[in-house]
């Protein structure tokens, strides 16, 4: 759809063009890029319109006068560039030029290409190379709620990114030194008695975390915990043995936990990056910064940048005992990856609250030479809230994500059972999990990344509504017709598909919707807002349900238009899988 609204765009540029030379105003030109295009709230008002009261004050005549004198023209179809696949014809309606497909064309079209596996993809960013960062988890605890809005994010935009026609790299950077990894460590020495996660019965990265959760109480006990901490630090980048010894052991507790949530959650990594490989090049180009004037050392020693010209304020680089930050890293690893790996754009998953640090990298970046720091994006995600208030790790309130996908996968487990599902899904706790999966990246995706949100596991898996249980229904609802027209139910295998047999109003709405894909995934891309492709999904679930509970497909006394109907039904299971794919939920043939 995208595709043809590119080109009727071009038809009336160039038709208000040659009417404005008419109208002598001189030097008048529009691009097409500059008409704006929207969808017409009802299908009889036509499938593209162009609003023209922008172009009042310029004609000095009424958008409505305007529309008439555009829609009115003889023309050639091959003169206006209009492709071939779904011509229409250009109207007045009121202070609109509404296009109206060819709708015998548009269905022929769509049942010849929804099968391909080019479906739902976009040139929008061919010949480019975008690397996503996301998940970026610390090494001194399991991954939490928010972790899992961060993956999701994180892997749907990679995914469609790649739809768009990007080359895609997803990298993690493994956050596995610094004061809250010694923490832990020190923790580990006050309790651990050499405990392994085997012997208290524990997932490695949760017995991690115990630890770093009784930090708090070490400190109620000792009042030099934090010095003792930043000393570990100290003797932990100067190569002390033991220390090296006590943070490889546990950093690979946490790490192995880790890496098990992530394969449950279905995301994956091209490369893994590890804080200990970069925060030595970060700490180098810092020093060569402040050799060169860049920075400054100030009076406490550290290291600093200063930024109150772009109303940043000043921000520490290097601590004055020479330890590394985040920021310290994080230039570092940036400059790694881009020598490494060109890239056109690197986008940075992470939550709003880290808005100032990517402000100020982005700006250090530059101010070290780096001229592709303009080509750095930062994706900021709002907070998961709980009904019960923000989480807190070092207070044991957050909902880890392996427990929380237990509970979500027992709840669809027991509705399976309730509703006598079982027999007919098969491997009951396989699919209760992927209804978990779906529950739970839905309801994260269908939000724009921007806005924080309140977490309810009930509501996510509701099998009605705005969920993803829902569409995952209607595409296993879609799979049970089709196998029901394989092993010769109704009569759709007697009759013969015709696209005109799908040109009536009963079936234009979702062919209309179903030819949307691609421009969908085109306009979530461009956005990096995959929320625009899950409600595009919903919206397909719920006109297929309306459709074909007034539509019969199967049982109808038309065979030509059981077969065709079967057809749309089969476009509806593979733009419902595309998407699925997409937003990472899985498609489920039976439920």
């Amino acid at each position: 759809m995208e595709h043809y609204i590119v080109q009727w765009k071009s038809v009336v540029a160039a038709r208000l063009n040659a009417f404005a030379r008419e109208k002598g105003l001189l030097g008048y030109r529009l691009s097409p890029y500059e008409i704006v295009a929207e969808k017409p709230p009802k299908p009889e008002l036509g499938d593209i319109g162009f609003p023209l009261f922008s172009y009042a004050k310029q004609f000095r005549m009424a958008p409505a006068q305007i529309a008439l004198e555009i829609a009115n023209r003889e023309h050639d179809m091959r003169a206006d560039n209009v492709g071939r696949d779904w011509p229409g014809n250009l109207k007045a309606v009121g202070p609109y030029l509404n296009v109206y497909l060819d709708r015998t064309q548009a269905v022929d079209y769509l049942l010849a290409h929804s099968e391909e596996s080019s479906w739902g993809t976009s040139s929008l960013f061919n010949g480019r190379k975008i690397m996503v960062e996301f998940s970026c988890p610390n090494t001194n605890k399991p991954l939490h709620l928010g972790h899992l809005r961060n993956n999701v994010l994180g892997e749907s935009l990679a995914r469609i990114t790649a739809a768009a026609g990007a080359e895609v790299k997803k990298v993690d950077l493994i956050n596995d030194r610094g004061i809250h990894i010694c923490k832990s460590m020190l923790a580990y020495l006050a309790y651990g008695e050499n405990r392994s996660p085997e012997d208290e019965g524990l997932k490695s990265d949760h017995f991690v975390g115990k630890y770093y959760v009784l930090f708090n109480k070490l400190k109620e006990e000792d009042p030099q915990a934090e010095q003792k901490a930043q000393e570990l630090l100290q003797k932990w980048e100067a190569g002390d043995p033991e220390v090296i010894a006590l943070w490889k052991k546990m950093n690979d507790w946490a790490v192995e936990g880790i890496m098990a949530t992530y394969r449950r959650q279905q995301v994956s990594f091209d490369e893994f990056h590890f804080e200990h490989d970069t925060y030595k090049l970060g700490r180098k180009e810092v020093l060569d910064g402040l050799a060169r004037g860049v920075f400054y050392r100030g009076e406490d020693g550290a290291i600093w940048i200063d930024l109150e010209d772009l109303g940043l304020g000043k921000k520490v680089l290097l601590r004055k005992d020479g330890t590394s930050i985040y920021i310290t890293q994080d230039i570092g690893t940036a400059i790694m990856r881009h020598e490494r790996w060109p890239f056109d754009e690197l986008i940075y998953v992470v939550a709003s609250e880290q808005q100032y640090h990517f402000k100020v990298l982005f700006e250090v970046l530059r101010r070290l030479g780096y001229d592709w720091a303009a080509n750095l994006y930062h994706l900021s995600y709002g907070l998961v809230n709980l009904p019960s208030g923000r989480m807190k790790t070092r207070e044991g309130t957050v909902v880890d994500a392996d427990d929380l996908i237990d509970e979500l996968t027992r709840l669809a487990a027991q509705e399976i059972v309730e509703k006598d599902r079982s027999e007919a899904v098969g491997d009951i706790q396989s699919v209760a999990e992927k209804i978990a999966l779906g529950a739970l990246h839905y309801f994260l995706l269908q939000i724009s990344p921007n806005k924080d949100m309140l977490y309810n596991p009930e509501q996510s898996l509701s099998f009605t509504g705005d969920t993803g249980p829902y569409i995952q229904y209607m595409g296993a609802r879609a799979s049970s017709i089709l196998r029901k027209y394989e092993q010769g139910e109704g009569n759709a295998s007697r009759g013969t598909s015709g696209a005109a047999l799908l040109a009536s109003d009963a079936d234009w709405p979702l062919v209309r919707l179903l030819l949307e894909l691609s421009s969908t995934v085109e306009q979530s891309a461009r956005t990096k807002d995959p929320s625009i492709l899950a409600g595009y999904a919903h919206g397909v679930a719920s006109e297929f349900s309306a459709w074909y509970r007034d539509n019969p497909v199967l049982n109808n006394d038309d065979a030509n238009l059981s077969a065709s109907r079967v057809a749309l039904v089969r476009a509806v299971q593979s733009t419902l899988r595309r998407a699925s794919e997409l937003l990472c939920m899985p498609f489920l043939e039976a439920m």
